[in-house]
Order: structure tokens, then sequence, then C-alpha cells
């Protein structure tokens, strides 16, 4: 779940330092111990009976036909696709109308670093909600994900490399203009409602079915995906909203999934405003904690905690307004940092962790523009427009999580979490800002409860947490392990959201697992020490 802001908000995943460099405790429980469930009587790489390579044929499943073609569109390049093979996946929008409008969904399998794969290929689901598969590609072939399995990327509904797109330049445009705005303002509230009322009339006029965009479709599009390229079974892996997708579609469509990993975990039962009130207590705690145990950032940031909360408090009371220079913009940027600001930037700048204890006491002596640089930095770049399929998300955030979680219940989450808080501040979640009011607008109804039941399997599952994750939580692995049987539940210290992104350690575990389900190796996480936190000058 990547820090978001006015609209754009998706406890989603994204800048993470892979991927990102620019932003953005080892707990291990272990069940039974059984040998991996590879495929019998195939050769590596080639469906069943065609004697083709995956993804070279034609296949259907349902109402779902899949047909080889070109590389699905990116924002950026990505070599991986250059070897890659690809076509579309052509779905229904309403599977209760068949006959009715269909998307196309890109598809690209990029082939196996070694000339001998194994059987059963890995399935990315993206972050987001929102993001697109393939555009994340480099980050999973850079952290080796390949290294003896296929690994495929389908576009989500709605997203980047699908068609229709459910984007919406509008609202990103809204997000850049939105740093010179105090952030929780009732004015500010009104206008990113404004932008998200223009957004969904936009795509209805385009005849998007809004209430077609969902993790309960798009897990059904995923089943469809196995079976129409002939694959017996497959191991899920997901990051951020990729693990709620992940998990509803191994509660509705079990069959053929060999394995799931879940990396920055995003419970579909308790996804909302509280969570992310809970994640930001454990990921903040944990960086602040690293300090305090490192000697020379304890003697030079004593307190951290204390000073944050204050700093939340009198930047509520009297905002800072100034302004920065930004890469790839020409004309100086004025930003506004109140409270609800600086809470949202360090739900992101975990991913900088190193930095944070320097650049809170920078402000705290009156020097805001470290934080007001990489506050700005993401949003007001041209390349943070027309990426974010917000259609999908408001899907998501409007159908599943707002009706089954009561306003005051994320208010109270956040009370609990923060006690000094401020009310302004306490009434926009981190990360979910005006989330009622926007859905609100968009007018979609609920899914059905069962949206927010608990994912039940014995099927192998890699729970995967990061220690200064302030986004999804690392409480999350234990809380849905509770109900995977052969759950291993990994949490990997000193690194932020999406541990697979930044960790060797991590990529080292998750290739491990995908090799023996129900034995990976986790003695990196032994050797793994904090980062060397930057020690300033004295102000």
């Amino acid at each position: 779940m990547a820090s978001t802001d006015a609209p754009r908000r998706r406890p989603s995943v994204r800048r993470r330092r892979a991927a990102v460099a620019g932003l953005a405790a080892g707990l291990l429980v272990t069940g039974p111990v059984a040998a991996p469930a590879h495929g019998i009587g195939r050769d590596p790489g080639v469906a069943p009976g065609s004697g083709a390579a995956v993804g070279t044929v034609p296949g259907a499943a349902g109402d779902s036909r899949y047909t080889p073609g070109p590389c699905p569109k990116t924002p950026d390049p990505v070599p991986a696709l250059d070897k890659a093979r690809c076509g579309t996946l052509t779905v229904p929008e309403d599977r209760a109308r068949p006959d009715g409008r269909t998307l196309s969904l890109g598809v690209a399998i990029v082939p196996a670093a070694t000339g001998a794969p194994a059987p059963d290929p890995v399935v990315w689901l993206a972050g987001g909600p929102g993001d697109d598969a393939v555009g994340e590609a480099p980050l999973a072939i850079d952290g080796g994900l390949n290294r003896n399995r296929d690994v495929i990327f389908m576009s989500q509904r709605g997203t980047y490399s699908a068609d229709p797109v459910l984007t919406c330049p509008v609202v990103d445009e809204f997000t850049a203009r939105a740093v010179g705005l105090a952030y929780d303002a009732p004015s500010t509230g009104r206008l990113h409602v404004d932008a998200t009322r223009t957004c969904r009339a936009q795509l209805a006029g385009r005849g998007a079915d809004l209430a077609a965009y969902d993790s309960t479709e798009s897990a059904a599009d995923y089943a469809d995906l196995r079976v129409a390229l002939g694959l017996a079974e497959w191991n899920v892996f997901g990051i951020s909203y990729g693990t709620d997708l992940a998990l509803v579609y191994l509660l509705e469509h079990p069959e053929g999934i060999r394995s799931v990993g879940i990396d920055g975990i995003l419970p579909p039962s308790t996804a909302g405003p509280a969570l992310t009130w809970r994640s930001a207590r454990q990921g903040f705690d944990g960086l602040f904690r690293a300090c305090a145990e490192q000697p020379a950032c304890a003697r030079r940031y004593p307190n951290l905690p204390a000073v944050f909360d204050g700093l939340v408090r009198r930047l509520e009371a009297r905002p800072v307004t100034t302004t920065v220079t930004v890469p790839g913009h020409a004309d100086p940027v004025k930003v506004v940092l109140d409270g609800g600001a600086l809470v949202n930037w360090l739900t992101s700048a975990t991913h900088l962790a190193a930095g944070v204890p320097r650049s809170l006491d920078e402000l705290a002596h009156g020097k805001p523009q470290r934080i007001a640089e990489q506050w700005a930095g993401g949003k007001v770049s041209p390349q943070a427009i027309g990426r974010i399929a917000h259609g999908l998300a408001y899907g998501v955030f409007c159908r599943e999580w707002v009706p089954f979680e009561a306003r005051a219940e994320g208010v109270r989450a956040g009370q609990q979490a923060f006690p000094s808080f401020p009310r302004s501040v306490l009434a926009q979640a981190p990360q979910l800002p005006f989330l009622y009011e926007d859905c609100g607008v968009w007018n979609v109804p609920p899914a059905p409860r069962s949206i927010r039941d608990v994912t039940r399997s014995d099927v192998p599952t890699l729970a995967m947490s990061a220690g200064f994750d302030a986004q999804t939580g690392a409480l999350s692995g234990p809380y849905v392990a509770r109900t995977l049987s052969r759950a291993t539940v990994v949490t990997i210290p000193y690194v932020a959201h999406v541990a697979f992104a930044a960790s060797p350690c991590a990529q080292e575990i998750v290739l491990s697992f995908l090799d023996a389900p129900t034995a990976p190796k986790t003695d990196c996480i032994k050797g793994l020490r904090p980062p060397a936190f930057e020690i300033g000058p004295k102000t």
C-alpha cells in the first residue's frame, strides 16, 4: 500500500528502494513439513499436451480467452519484456453478463533465467490497488524471482496496460497541487472530492461499470488465466494490496495454487482506516527503536518519538509553508507542512529510514527543506500523472472497505495508536484522506459481506512483513497465519513496506520458499543489522 494523499491514496505499494530509490526483527513460525507439490509429467515452460511454450498458444477458460500477441505497453521501458512471451486475456467486465462488455488484460511471461525451469511458474500480483503488474516486472526480476521459474505478469482490470484503462489524470494533477494546501483542511477535502467526482464522471462516461472493478472480479481473472494458459498449478506472489488480492484468490479459487507468498500484508478482513493507524504505529516504533538502540543516534536524537509527536501537534496548530526545488520540475514548488502531512510523510519515509531522525531534528529547528522536498518530490513529478488506475482503487475502497468499517472505528484506532494527536489529524487516516467522502460520490454498491471473511487454507503460505513497515504493519503476518495451517511467518527487520524490494535476505527467503514451500531457509535474518543513521551537525 503506497502512501498517497489527496485523492490518490492507496495502501499500496510502490515507492520501494528497488524500484524507487527516490521516494516510497525476525519472528518465525513454521507449519508441518511436506514435500513440495510439483507438477508431474510436464516439460518445463511447456503447456500440457501442446508441445508449445506457455503463453504461445491460444487458450480458454469459461467465457475468458487467451490470445498470444505483442507485449503490453508500460510507462517506462522494461528490458525483461524483450524475451517475454506475451498476449492478452479477454474477460467479461461483469461475469453475471457474459455477453456484455469485455476487457483486455495484458499478459507477459518472463522466462526463467535457467535453461531447465521448474514446471510451476510464479504469478505476480501487484500493489495499489491500482498499480500495473507488468510495470512492476523490474522489481520482481531484479529480486531474482525468475531464477528457476517463469514469472507471469498480468495487468489487473483497469490498470495501465489493460483496455480499457481506468486511470484518472485529474486525480493525479490534484495530488500534485495539494502539496501546497493544508493536508486535512475541509477546503482541501472539498477539492479532493471534486477531483474524485470528476474522475467518476469521466470513467462512467466511457461506459465503465464501476462496480465490476474489485478484488473478487480480479481474482476470477487470475483463476481464468491459469486455466487458459494450460497450467496445472502455479505459485502466487503478491505485494502490498496484491496480498489482499492473493488472499481473496486463495479463498475463492484455491484450485491449482501450489503456494502463496505475501509481502507487506493487507488482510481483506481488516483492510481500512483502522489498520492504517495501527500500521503507522508499528512502523514508526520500529524505526524509533532502532535509533534508540544505536548509541550515536540515541545520543544525537534522544526522545525521537516525543519529538515527532510534538511536531505533529505544533504543525497542525501552525503549519509551515516553504518552497523547494524538485528534480524534473522547472519552477519552485510551494509546500505546506501541517500535522497530517508530517504523519503521511513518515509513513513513506520509513523507506529512507537512515535519514529520518536527522530530517525530524532539522524540522524541529526550523529547517523543513529535507522533509518538504521528499513530501513533494514524487507527487509533482510528470511521471506520476496517469499511471494509477483510480477506477480500480475506488472500487476496492468503496465496495470492500468502507461499507464494513464505520468512520468512528478508524478514529478510535488512531486515538489508541496516537493519543496525543489533534482530532483534525485523527480524522484522516494515513494514506486514506477523505475516504468516506470519496466513496459517497463514487456511489457503488457494497461487495457481499463475505469479502471480509478470513482466508482458511492448508496451501503452504509465506507471510512476510517488514520491521519498518508503516503502511501495512508487521503484525498482519501473524494475524493472517492464524487460519493458514501451513504458514511460515517471517518479519525482516530494518526495512520498510515490501521487504522483497529492498532486502537480499527477503529475496533469498522467497526463492527458498518457492523451492520448498513448507521449509524455507530463513537463517539470513540472524545476520541483519540496522542502518547507520545519519548524524547531522547540531543546530
